[in-house]
């Protein structure tokens, strides 16, 4: 087996660690994921056969919290396994779900399905943006068709400073909250939530984005040229 590599950038003033297809490997490709103490697993696989009767790209995207993350065991004395999917759970899957879906070739037909699962928490660094990166590394390294990379960012502004991926106390009391992500010049999925401010704050927060976004997506395409697999030609697929 060859070696593993892991690699490392700064992201908004914190280690981005990303270390592909150290575990899970029956499948397409896989990578763990560190920011902070904050470590996500990523994975992918793809159907060899298409699904029949389908009019739509069949995409699955799951985000799996587990308990153990954060150090806790949920359930009562005798029942220890993990429950149904928090609504932040669900919501986590969607929003990756929406940053990667535009870049396939909407004829293909074969199952995706991409797994994110959380293995540490550390409360200050969310595992939702590092399953946005973590997903579109696992593509971008695989075999699967795919028009990435892409990369996401949260950005936060109060009393006039614009914060980079805040942490979860910050994001209580910020007057702007705005969550993107894109390939470097074009965004993918946009989910915001603000008291009033003005245009100019909200127009600011996406050029920051944008600009901080473009070393992540150039960090997995040096990721992708030295690990990553051939893609196999999309019209194989129709």
């Amino acid at each position: 087996m060859n070696d593993i590599k892991s690699f490392e950038m700064e992201f908004a003033g914190r280690k981005l660690k990303i270390t592909p297809n150290k575990i899970a490997h029956q499948t397409n490709s896989s990578c763990l994921v560190q920011y902070g103490e904050t470590v996500i697993l990523a994975t992918v696989v793809m159907e060899k056969e298409q699904r029949e009767g389908t009019d739509f790209m069949p995409l699955m995207v799951n985000f799996q919290e587990k308990m153990y993350a954060s150090g806790k065991i949920k359930g009562s004395r005798f029942i220890k396994r993990d429950g149904r999917p928090s609504d932040e759970g669900i919501l986590s899957g969607r929003f990756i779900d929406r940053g990667i879906r535009p870049l396939f070739d909407q004829k293909i037909r074969n199952d995706i399905q991409i797994i994110i699962t959380c293995l540490s928490i550390d409360e200050e660094n969310s595992p939702d943006l590092l399953g946005i990166i973590g997903a579109s590394c696992v593509l971008s390294i695989s075999d699967i068709p795919w028009n990435g990379p892409i990369a996401g960012i949260r950005i936060g502004y109060k009393d006039n400073e614009y914060i980079l991926n805040p942490s979860y106390e910050i994001r209580k009391n910020l007057d702007l909250e705005l969550t993107v992500s894109g390939t470097g010049n074009k965004i993918t999925m946009i989910e915001s939530g603000a008291k009033e401010v003005s245009e100019e704050i909200t127009e600011k927060a996406f050029e920051i984005a944008m600009k901080e976004m473009a070393p992540v997506i150039d960090f997995i395409k040096s990721i992708q040229k030295e690990v990553g697999k051939e893609k196999i030609n999309v019209k194989e697929l129709y």
